[in-house]
């Protein structure tokens, strides 16, 4: 198998995590790539027509894409348990899934459009979602949270590091002392550790 990758990605994190956590780097061939919605890369558009990171070729069948469906697709391969918490555990992947697509489009608005064009109140658009979903984890999901690693601690994580990593002035841990308590403890695993942006 191969994966198109980008260290910076969020969604590849994810992806990431779980092929740590799973055991199963050895099973997949990482094939760097850098694009844009401006300026796609042409192997990654041969595989998935969307042209997005991250893409799973396999040797047996069609071209995966979408995180979600990826880390559902190696957890079934390695019997990992990762979605042992059913809908609640798939609703925890989307809310972490919602707090990266927020931090994308800010990172895209800030690093793609020209200054001139950007939009501040847009800006401020996506940072309220990443602070209502965090407000809404704190209130919610801490119990998913805690116990054997599951995706929804995987997807929170990634999140929450790509937030800091490229929006550290968010603001996502005020009011939310029990899910920062909680990132601070989970940023120490060695698959978090080995998968910070540069280190793949």
């Amino acid at each position: 198998m191969k994966l198109f990758y980008s260290s910076s990605s969020p969604f590849v994190r994810k992806v990431m995590l779980v092929l740590h956590e799973t055991d199963q780097l050895g099973a997949v061939e990482l094939v760097q790539v850098a694009t844009t919605v401006t300026s796609p890369d042409a192997a990654l558009t041969a595989s998935n027509p969307l042209g997005k990171i991250p893409a799973l070729a396999r040797d047996d069948g069609v071209t995966l894409y979408d995180s979600r469906v990826i880390c559902a697709v190696l957890d079934d391969r390695a019997g990992g348990g990762l979605y042992a918490g059913g809908w609640d555990m798939k609703v925890l992947e989307a809310t972490a899934d919602g707090i990266m697509d927020a931090g994308v489009s800010m990172s895209y608005e800030k690093r793609l459009r020209p200054q001139e064009k950007q939009w501040d109140d847009w800006l401020e658009g996506q940072r309220r979602k990443i602070l209502g979903a965090c407000a809404a984890v704190e209130a919610r999901w801490m119990p998913v949270l805690s116990g054997s690693v599951n995706i929804g601690q995987l997807a929170m994580a990634a999140a929450l590091a790509y937030v800091d990593f490229r929006h550290p002035d968010a603001g996502w841990r005020e009011g939310n002392p029990q899910l920062a308590a909680w990132f601070v403890d989970f940023e120490s695993r060695p698959s978090m550790e080995a998968t910070r942006p540069g280190a793949a």
